[in-house]
């Protein structure tokens, strides 16, 4: 299985188990709860992958109720889309947000299913020390070949003080600013038509080759 799709599918086990942290817990209590929690979802979300085969749209609505509390999908969606968003209507930007979040999973729930056992080990969960609004906070997923990924989340703490994702970076990529890319790429081939951009999304999504970057970085 390719590099970037195998990981992508291991972390949606991984998303989960920062999502109940409170934003005032310090780094160390942030990595131990991480740390402690993972092998459980990581086997509770393994247990589900029989659904996605039965019933898919089941699948999705769960995952996307298990990941609305850590993942900021609006705000990543915000800065794919970049400058462009002022051109976009408040509906077409919530539509992007739709988008985009199907995308990721059309593209890379399939490989949480179809993946081999995996390992996910947590390293050092960093608070920003000028900004505490901000940490990182770093994991390596080791697949059953044992080929081993880094990955870094980009965390922020938002309104509500609780700390949510915002960006991933395996081995050195930087995902968000890859979709970002793409999307500037896909305006420019459509001649700045904001909504065909969107409305072709899932497939930019699927051509957009990570395991390539990943290659080159």
């Amino acid at each position: 299985m390719k590099a970037v799709r195998q990981v992508w599918g291991s972390l949606w086990a991984m998303l989960l188990v920062v999502a109940a942290m409170p934003a005032s817990a310090g780094s160390d209590s942030l990595r131990q709860y991480v740390d402690d929690n993972t092998q459980a979802l990581v086997q509770e979300l393994n247990e589900k992958r029989g659904l996605y085969n039965t019933d898919r749209e089941a699948f999705y609505e769960q995952m996307e109720a298990a990941l609305a509390n850590f993942v900021d999908f609006r705000r990543i969606a915000a800065r794919v889309m970049g400058r462009y968003a002022r051109q976009a209507s408040p509906e077409q930007r919530d539509a992007f947000v739709e988008k985009f979040k199907r995308s990721l999973f059309d593209s890379y729930a399939k490989a949480l299913v179809e993946a081999d056992n995996f390992t996910i080990s947590v390293g050092d969960a960093t608070i920003n020390p000028n900004h505490d609004d901000r940490a990182s906070v770093e994991l390596q997923v080791t697949t059953a070949s044992g080929n081993r990924y880094p990955v870094v989340y980009s965390m922020y703490r938002n309104d509500n003080d609780r700390w949510m994702m915002e960006n991933v970076i395996v081995e050195g990529v930087n995902i968000g600013l890859a979709f970002r890319d793409r999307f500037a790429q896909e305006m420019e081939e459509n001649r700045n038509n904001v909504q065909a951009v969107i409305d072709g999304w899932t497939d930019a999504v699927k051509e957009l080759d990570l395991d390539k970057k990943v290659d080159q970085s």
